[in-house]
């Protein structure tokens, strides 16, 4: 297998992985969050601030691991 195809393999895995890591991270932060809203409806103003904080960090990580990965195939791909 040549190289390029090897770095196109591996893009593939950087983004798939990321993207199921950030597809659970959110699953599981918005359950705590209901549950946790559900527990203490009068903390839900703060609960919700920091969900959306968070949530944005785990696209954002997502997001940083897809322009990686495009960055390495692209490097490869002109040398």
């Amino acid at each position: 297998m040549e190289l390029i195809g090897l770095v196109a393999v591996a893009a593939g895995l950087i983004i798939g992985l990321g993207a199921l890591g950030a597809c659970v991270g959110v699953g599981i932060m918005g359950s705590k969050y209901l549950e946790s809203a559900a527990r203490q409806p009068e903390l839900m103003g703060v609960l919700q601030t920091k969900v959306f904080l968070l949530l944005g960090l785990i696209d954002a990580s997502f997001i940083i691991g897809v322009g990686l990965a495009m960055c390495g195939v692209v490097l490869l791909a002109a040398a």
